[in-house]
């Protein structure tokens, strides 16, 4: 048992280390959760790409088979509807990769996408009582909120700048995840569109600490107890950590997605918004890398991705991730192949040696 000197957090979610999992759409379900939540920290399933219904079932396999507290995260954007001539402009920007796989744009699917948080998910969260909800790209409405609130859950959100963190105090928030620029995923910005002006971790946590009066949850470039030990040193009550656990054994990445992770470096990761439409760190691929990183192209967010949907398919089919997202930090290339257990483990002892606890 260790003995951490901030313990605000660990008291409000009731766990035992200062250890978040990230709620990772595509490489993580309960499996993962149950892993870290075992090694006393808090786990997550990530709802923005799952039915209420699959949802639902996996919150109902993580209480099967561990006590401990869950987190629901969900999406809380505002979803825009492009215009015919953003449309036709995307399918253009793609149309060499449909001539050079033989797609007929006409045959594409139609675009989709993530929905936010809305009156079914909050059904769902009224239903399962979740402990602890977070959200990415702000906060959902007042109503739904206040009814999240009303069932007694911890509301967490992702803040990467200052003022972002100020606004969701402002609004309820019990603790502020302070998302540095090096995380992997989608960046959790709903105040800026600007990224050149991003903070990293090592800047964002101290200021968000001296800025706010709840707690503040370290993110982006923890990959090890060395990372978790300076940003509590920094003043966060905890870390929230995801690219650590992507080759665990209880992620759900595909093999595209793990043979990537095996090559991650420090310096073959790019934010990128023609993936998904919305700003995200992943392992570069030919996509990001022939018309991005970043391009005024790209449907708006989730749209972007409906169609690559079929580039993805004959891509992956061959072994390769050149259209679709490889999600992963700056500090990915430290995960390992391990139970998530073990790892969350590792890194919780790595970080109290260090600090003398």
């Amino acid at each position: 048992m260790h003995a951490w000197t901030d313990r605000r957090l660990i008291d409000l979610l009731a766990i035992e280390h200062p250890l978040l999992l990230a709620p990772m759409a595509g490489s993580g379900l309960s499996d993962l959760a149950i892993g870290v939540a075992r090694a006393g920290g808090l786990g997550a399933i990530p709802c923005s790409s799952i039915s209420t219904g699959t949802a639902t079932a996996e919150v109902a396999v993580f209480r099967a088979k561990v006590r401990a507290r869950i987190n629901l995260n969900f999406f809380a954007h505002r979803p825009r509807v492009p215009t015919a001539e953003e449309a036709t402009r995307w399918r253009e920007r793609l149309a060499p990769y449909y001539a050079e796989f033989g797609i007929e744009a006409s045959d594409l699917p139609p675009a989709g996408g993530r929905a936010p948080f809305d009156e079914a998910m909050c059904a769902m969260v009224e239903a399962v009582r979740p402990e602890v909800v977070s959200f990415h790209f702000g906060l959902p409405d007042e109503p739904l909120l206040a009814r999240v609130k009303a069932t007694g859950a911890i509301v967490l959100s992702s803040a990467t700048t200052v003022a972002e963190g100020r606004w969701l105090e402002e609004r309820g928030c019990d603790a502020i995840i302070a998302q540095g620029y090096e995380a992997g995923g989608h960046r959790g910005n709903f105040l800026t569109d600007e990224m050149s002006e991003q903070p990293g971790t090592l800047a964002l946590v101290p200021q968000l600490v001296d800025a706010l009066h709840v707690p503040v949850i370290a993110a982006g470039g923890i990959g090890d107890g060395r990372g978790m030990a300076a940003a509590l040193c920094l003043g966060a009550s905890a870390v929230q950590i995801g690219s650590a656990f992507l080759l665990s054994h209880e992620s759900t990445s595909v093999d595209v997605h793990r043979q990537a992770l095996r090559t991650a470096r420090d310096d073959n990761t790019a934010i990128t918004n023609v993936l998904t439409g919305r700003p995200a760190r992943g392992v570069v691929n030919r996509i990001i890398r022939e018309i991005g990183p970043m391009s005024p192209d790209a449907l708006p967010f989730p749209l972007a991705g409906g169609p690559l949907a079929p580039l993805r398919k004959i891509a992956e089919a061959q072994g390769r991730g050149d259209f679709q997202p490889l999600w992963a930090g700056q500090a990915a290339s430290m995960a390992r192949e391990l139970p998530a257990e073990e790892i969350a483990r590792g890194i919780v002892d790595e970080a109290a040696r260090i600090l003398r606890l």
